[in-house]
C-alpha cells in the first residue's frame, strides 16, 4: 500500500483522507504506534472469535509529518487485500470495521 492523501477500500466507495485536525498523541491515544522511522501503524483485528494473528485486519499507515497515509483491510498475514464489503460471510467483519472507523472518523483522526 503506497501513501496517499486519500485511500479506498476494495469494494467500498468511500473515499478517505486524513483529518486536517490529526495529532500525534490522538494516534498513538487510538492504537496507533509509532514505528522507527517516524511514521504510524494501526493494525487492528477484525475478526474477535479467533485470535488476532489469525483475524483479518483493517490496516493503516500514516506517515511522520502526517500529510500521507495507506489503509486497508488485509489477511491474517497482511499481504492480500480482502472485500468484507460485497460478502454477506462477511458481516461481522463489516460491523466491527464500522466500529473502528467510526471511533477514528469522531477522534478526528480521518474524515471521508
Amino acid at each position: 500500500m503506497a501513501l496517499a492523501t486519500t485511500a479506498t477500500l476494495k469494494g467500498d466507495t468511500t473515499v478517505y483522507q486524513l483529518s486536517p485536525e490529526v495529532k500525534r498523541y490522538t494516534l498513538r491515544d487510538v492504537g496507533f504506534i509509532e514505528k522507527k522511522n517516524g511514521s504510524y501503524l494501526l493494525e487492528q483485528p477484525l475478526d474477535i472469535s479467533v485470535l488476532p494473528q489469525k483475524s483479518i485486519k483493517l490496516k493503516l499507515t500514516v506517515n511522520k509529518d502526517l500529510q500521507h497515509f495507506s489503509m486497508g483491510v488485509v489477511s491474517a498475514n497482511g499481504l492480500q487485500p480482502v472485500d468484507i464489503f460485497n460478502q454477506p460471510a462477511m458481516a461481522d467483519k463489516l460491523e466491527q470495521f464500522q466500529f473502528v472507523i467510526q471511533n477514528l472518523l469522531d477522534r478526528k483522526v480521518l474524515t471521508h
